[in-house]
C-alpha cells in the first residue's frame, strides 16, 4: 500500500550537507542569515544546520541559531545530525540547545562491517544505547540510513533487519539518502513503494544526490511512492555533485505533481544569490529557476512568438518568482526583439531607424559581443551619431594609488556646456573617483544609485595587458540595471561603465520638448514616467 501525501514538507540541509561542497566554509553569522531567511522568509520546514562534534565554533553557531530559533517558537524546526557514539552527539547538541538528532547509522550491510567491523546486531545494540539517551535528555529522533540505496540493492534483509530492530522506538521520521547518488527514478520508486508498505507507521524523508543528475527525478519518485518529506539545498550544494536543488524540487512538485508546499517560491532567487554570494559558489546562468538567462529569449522567432500570444511561454512564469522576461539582443535578435527591448526601456524608434539599429545589434553579436538591454541606448545613440547620451562626458581623471596610502582623484567633467572640477580621496581610486563625483553630483541635485554589484573580467587565458570589463549593478527607485565599461585598466573599466549610469540618468531626467509624431528623419524617445522627444538631425 502506498501513502500519497497531498503536503509534501521540504528540510533544507544547505547549512550541513551543503557545506561539504568544496571550498565552502559559512561563518557563524552567515549561517544565523541563511537559517532565518529558510524559515521565516522561504518557509521551509526545517533545516539541518550542522554536525556534531565538528568544534567549538560550529557549536556556538548552531547555539545562536537555536537561541534565536527559541524566540520565534521554531526550534524544533531545527536538526542537528550525531554520531552513534552513546552520549556524546547527544551532548553537544543538547549542550547547544538543540532539541532534535538526525542519527547518522549504518543503512548498508557492506558499511556496517568494513567501517565499524560489528554485525548488524551489535550496531543496533549501538543505535538503541544512543538513542535511549537522547531521549533521556527531552530530544527527538530520526534516523538517517546511511547507504540506504546500496544496502537496499545489495542486500535487503540488512535493512529491514535495521528496521525491525527499531521498532519499538519512537523515532520520528525515518531519512532514506541516496548516498553516493547512484538510483535511477524507477528504482527509487521501487524502493520506498516497499518501505512504504511494509512499515505504514513510518514517516520517510527522501535524500537524494545529485551525480548522476537525477535528483530532481529521483525527489519526484520518491514522493510519488510516499515520502512525505524531501531533502534538498540551494544552489544544488553538497558533496561531491550535489543534493537536490531546492529551486527545482519545490517547482516540480507543484507544477508537475499537484503537491502543497509552504514553500514561498518567490524568495527562491533571493536565497540563491544569498548563498551564492555566502558559498563563493556562482550558479551557472542557466541554471533552472534560478539562473540569470532561464528567463531570456534569443530566437527572434520566439520574440515574435511571445508579442503574438506568449507561444513561446508555459506555465512556469518568471513573475511566480519575481522576475520578469527578457529578450536578449545579438545574431539572432529580429523586429520583435527589438521592440521588446524598447517597449521595456520606453524608447520609440521610426521604422527606418529600427532597421538601422538591429543591423548594429546583428553586427556586434557577430562579433561575439555580449549585448546587454541598458547597451541599446548608446547602441541607438551611436548608430544615428546623436549627441543625446552624451550629455556628461569625462574630460580629465587624474588617479594616484600607493601601498598603504588612500588614493586621491582629480577629475574635470563637462555636463552639457558646463565644466566642473572636483577631487576626492578613498579606499582604492575607483572609490576616490566616485567621491570626486558624488560632490559635482550633488551641484546638480542628484546623487548617486546605490552599487549593487561589481565585476571584473578578463577575456579566459588573458594575459597582463588585457582588455577588462567591468559590469555594475545599479539600483534605483526599486530598479536594478547594469552598465558595462572596458579598458585595459581595471578602475578606468569602472570608471567607463560609471560614466554610462550617468548618462542614462541625466538623459532620463531631461523633458525636453518636441513633437509626439515621428517622422523617417526624426527618433522619439520616450522615458518611463515622461514625455520625451530627441530630434534625430
Amino acid at each position: 500500500m502506498t501513502i500519497h501525501h497531498n503536503k509534501i514538507k521540504i528540510l533544507d540541509t544547505t547549512l550541513r550537507d551543503g557545506e561539504q561542497t568544496q571550498g565552502v566554509s559559512f561563518t557563524p553569522s552567515e549561517k544565523a542569515n541563511i537559517a532565518k531567511a529558510l524559515l521565516l522568509t522561504l518557509g521551509v520546514d526545517r533545516i539541518e544546520v550542522a554536525s556534531a562534534r565538528v568544534s567549538s565554533g560550529e557549536k556556538e553557531a548552531v547555539a545562536n541559531i537555536i537561541k534565536w530559533a527559541k524566540t520565534q517558537d521554531l526550534s524544533e524546526k531545527i536538526e542537528v545530525l550525531g554520531f552513534v557514539d552513546f552520549d556524546k552527539s547527544v551532548d553537544w547538541i543538547f549542550e547547544a540547545g538543540g532539541s532534535v538528532i538526525n542519527l547518522l547509522v549504518k543503512g548498508s550491510e557492506k558499511h556496517c562491517h568494513a567501517q565499524l567491523k560489528k554485525t548488524l546486531a551489535e550496531h543496533l545494540e549501538d543505535i538503541r544505547k544512543t538513542i535511549l539517551y537522547a531521549f533521556s535528555k527531552g530530544l527527538k529522533v530520526n534516523i538517517y540510513l546511511e547507504d540506504w540505496s546500496n544496502g537496499y540493492r545489495d542486500k535487503k534483509d540488512y535493512v529491514f533487519g535495521m528496521m525491525e530492530g527499531l521498532k519499538d522506538l519512537d523515532i520520528e521520521h525515518v531519512m532514506l539518502p541516496d548516498t553516493l547518488g547512484v538510483m535511477m527514478p524507477e528504482e527509487v520508486f521501487s524502493a520506498i513503494s516497499d518501505m512504504v508498505t511494509r512499515y505504514p507507521e513510518r514517516q520517510f524523508d527522501f535524500h537524494a544526490h545529485n551525480d548522476y543528475g537525477l535528483a530532481t527525478a529521483n525527489s519526484m519518485m520518491a514522493v510519488k511512492a510516499g515520502s512525505g518529506c524531501i531533502h534538498c539545498t540551494i544552489n544544488c550544494l553538497g558533496e561531491r555533485a550535489g543534493n537536490a536543488s531546492m529551486a527545482e524540487v519545490a517547482t516540480v512538485l507543484q507544477d508537475k505533481m499537484g503537491k502543497t508546499l509552504s514553500i514561498d517560491e518567490s524568495h527562491l532567487v533571493h536565497l540563491s544569490r544569498m548563498v551564492e554570494n555566502f558559498s563563493g559558489k556562482p550558479i551557472s546562468s542557466n541554471t533552472p529557476i534560478i539562473g540569470d538567462d532561464v528567463f531570456t529569449q534569443t530566437s527572434g522567432i520566439h520574440a515574435d512568438g511571445d508579442s503574438k500570444g506568449e507561444l513561446y511561454q508555459s506555465d512556469l512564469k518568471p513573475e511566480r518568482f519575481g522576475r520578469r522576461h527578457s529578450y536578449a539582443l545579438g545574431k539572432l535578435s529580429g523586429k520583435a526583439s527589438l521592440l521588446k527591448n524598447m517597449e521595456e526601456l520606453g524608447l520609440r524608434l521610426t521604422p527606418e531607424n529600427q532597421k538601422k539599429v538591429l543591423k548594429r545589434i546583428v553586427e556586434l553579436g557577430d562579433s561575439k559581443n555580449v549585448i546587454t538591454t541598458e547597451d541599446l541606448h548608446f547602441i541607438i545613440a551611436d548608430v544615428l551619431e546623436s549627441v543625446a547620451f552624451s550629455r556628461v562626458k569625462l574630460v580629465n581623471c587624474s588617479l594616484t594609488s600607493g601601498l598603504e596610502l588612500e588614493s586621491t582623484a582629480s577629475i574635470r567633467l563637462k555636463i552639457d556646456h558646463q565644466y566642473y572640477l572636483s577631487s576626492g580621496s578613498g579606499n582604492g581610486g575607483y572609490d576616490a573617483f566616485m567621491n570626486a563625483m558624488t560632490k559635482i553630483l550633488l551641484k546638480q541635485k542628484t546623487s548617486m544609485p546605490k552599487l549593487e554589484d561589481f565585476t571584473i573580467r578578463i577575456p579566459k587565458g588573458g594575459n597582463t595587458n588585457a582588455l577588462v570589463e567591468c559590469i555594475i549593478t545599479w539600483g534605483e527607485q526599486d530598479k536594478s540595471y547594469k552598465t558595462r565599461g572596458v579598458h585595459s585598466n581595471q578602475v578606468f573599466a569602472a570608471v567607463n561603465a560609471t560614466m554610462k549610469m550617468l548618462n542614462m540618468k541625466f538623459q532620463s531626467a531631461t523633458q525636453p520638448k518636441g513633437n509626439d509624431e515621428t517622422t523617417e528623419n526624426e527618433t522619439a524617445f520616450f522615458f518611463p514616467g515622461t514625455k520625451k522627444v530627441v530630434s534625430n538631425p
